[in-house]
This record gives C-alpha cells, sequence and structure tokens, in this order.
C-alpha cells in the first residue's frame, strides 16, 4: 500500500504489487488520471503486506482519512491519529445535530 504527496498538496493512495515499477508510472503520467494531472508526485508513505487483500483493506481505510490524517501518518505522529479520528467523528455528529 502506498500514497502519493501530489504537486497540488493532496494524497493519493492505492495498493500494487511493484511499489517502484507503479511509481515510475505515475511519475511518467501513466499511473492514473488523478496524479497525471498533479504532476509532480512523490512517494509519502508506503507499507509492505504480505496479502494483496490486507492491502486493499489498508489503502481502503486511509482512503476514508482527512487530509490531516493522513499527513500525521505521512509524518510519523502516530498518536495523533486517535485524536483526529476523534475531532472529526465529532465535527460529523455536530453538523447532524444542527438545525438547518
Amino acid at each position: 500500500m502506498y500514497m502519493l504527496l501530489c504537486n497540488d498538496g493532496t494524497f493519493y493512495n492505492r495498493s500494487t504489487w511493484d511499489l517502484a515499477t507503479r511509481v515510475d508510472q505515475h511519475v511518467n503520467g501513466f499511473g492514473s488520471q488523478y496524479t497525471s494531472k498533479r504532476k509532480p508526485v512523490t512517494v509519502a508513505y508506503a507499507e509492505e503486506y504480505e496479502r494483496r487483500d490486507e492491502a486493499w483493506a489498508r489503502e481502503k481505510q486511509i482512503q476514508g482519512w482527512s487530509h490531516a490524517k493522513r499527513l500525521a501518518l505521512v509524518e510519523g505522529r502516530l498518536d495523533d491519529l486517535r485524536a483526529l479520528s476523534r475531532s472529526r467523528a465529532s465535527e460529523r455528529a455536530r453538523s447532524k445535530a444542527m438545525p438547518e
């Protein structure tokens, strides 16, 4: 599972069998439509898994995260991850409770 930092400051994450080849594809504009429009891209973070389904599950988990939470992971601020989850959950609860 890998995460790229795009030129516009966004993160893109997916999983692959061969990280070096896949990153080369992204760098050269053949990785995905999203990254081809946001070059240059650099590897911000990667995790290795024995099984593809584990990598895919982690990819999907991280795709649901806020930018702030992804940034904390990239920067190694693992202690901040739980707090960032709580703050986002609190924000959603507050927005549902507010009258329109």
